[in-house]
């Protein structure tokens, strides 16, 4: 039985079509990952400069640590 060549054609098209949507899904995923990881860097490092200038004040107290 020799498959119909539109058919087949069809299918392939399909195939890439679909290869494409989940390339373009991953990669926003990703990107999305990456802007989170820049934004909670960018949070962290504000508030370890901030903690680091509260410390360098005259009569600064160091803050205490916190039990692990």
């Amino acid at each position: 039985m020799n498959p119909d060549p539109a058919r087949a054609r069809a299918e392939a098209l399909f195939k890439k079509e679909e290869q494409r949507r989940e390339g373009e899904k991953a990669m926003a995923e990703y990107q999305a990952e990456r802007r989170a990881t820049l934004e909670k860097t960018a949070r962290l490092r504000a508030l370890r400069l901030a903690r680091d200038a509260a410390a360098q004040e005259p009569g600064a107290r160091r803050p205490r640590k916190r039990a692990s």
